[in-house]
């Protein structure tokens, strides 16, 4: 039995944005409820394109996206690749989730919260921890909370199953995440006993796919290949121009903050460069200007323009 990698984009869209029974188990293990009561019990799955109120304004598309009984929100992202852009498209994307709920003239009480849970193939934080829990509260008493949004990131390679006793489910569907792959001979027993999880990894099997969504899941792969490979040589040779541009303007200057800017300028153009680079390799290939936007962390307007 070969199995897919729920990470790729058609895995993960077959299991999470077509079994609602899925996404709740998934939903109530990820994010940070702090009762019972809170837990979802129901959803209806809603257009995950989040379109703009008029054509002047920005068109986005998230993984998943879905709505409970008590009318809140749930987006659900797999980001292959940290982009220094990311966040900001996160929270574009809840914020026009969240102003979505009302027409014009509607009462603001009516606006139910948004979650956003962003599982992330990458890391990008210096924390040791691989779960962030953001919200929006008072700097100076953060009891202080603006309820309506929330953001979770996970990042998948920090993640180890030790340790986490009292999350048994938050455990399990992130070892399904992290530890089936297309080298996997013989799926945990642990998976296999939850019959939510059980039944996300039938999903995996490769002969539940046609052919041409097997071409594109080798394709996807390539891609993320790729553009992983395009990012280091432009990082490597960022770093290269800037060192040379440091040490010029150092020369020149006689002050360590010539080196430091001139670092600092290489690093940026070089790594601008590079993604560029990758934008017009992937249009070349064909492949959605969502998922470009996704692999270089570029503006929609700035990739069409290439």
């Amino acid at each position: 039995m070969r199995y897919l990698d729920p990470k790729a984009d058609l895995t993960f869209k077959k299991v999470f944005g077509e079994h609602t029974d899925l996404v709740i188990s998934f939903l109530n293990a990820l994010l940070p409820f702090d009762s019972e009561d809170e837990e979802i019990t129901w959803v209806e799955y809603l257009n995950p394109e989040l379109v703009p109120a008029t054509p002047l304004h920005k068109d986005s598309i998230v993984d998943v996206r879905c709505r409970d009984r008590l009318g809140r929100q749930f987006i659900v992202e797999m980001q292959m690749m940290w982009t220094s852009a990311y966040k900001q498209r996160v929270l574009f994307n809840a914020s026009k989730a969240y102003v979505s709920q009302l027409d014009k003239g509607g009462d603001y009480e009516l606006l139910q919260p948004v979650y956003s849970l962003n599982l992330v193939n990458d890391t990008f934080s210096e924390s040791p921890e691989y779960y962030h829990d953001y919200r929006i509260v008072e700097v100076a008493e953060t009891k202080e909370v603006i309820e309506g949004l929330r953001f979770i990131f996970i990042e998948l390679p920090k993640f180890t199953p030790k340790n986490y006793n009292d999350k048994k489910m938050q455990v399990l569907w992130l070892r399904y995440l992290t530890e089936i792959n297309e080298k996997t001979l013989e799926v945990p027993r642990e998976l296999l006993t939850d019959p939510a999880i059980g039944k996300a990894v039938t999903q995996l099997e490769e002969s539940a796919f046609s052919p041409a969504q097997l071409l594109g899941y080798e394709k996807f792969w390539d891609i993320v290949s790729t553009a992983k490979m395009h990012i280091s040589s432009s990082l490597r040779d960022g770093m290269e121009k800037g060192m040379e541009l440091g040490r010029a303007e150092g020369l020149k200057e006689g002050r360590a903050e010539g080196r430091a800017e001139g670092l600092k300028e290489g690093l940026e153009q070089g790594l601008q460069q590079g993604k560029h680079a990758i934008a017009r390799n992937l249009k070349q290939l064909g492949v959605p200007l969502p998922t470009i936007v996704q692999a270089t962390g570029l503006p929609e307007e700035e990739i069409a323009a290439l």
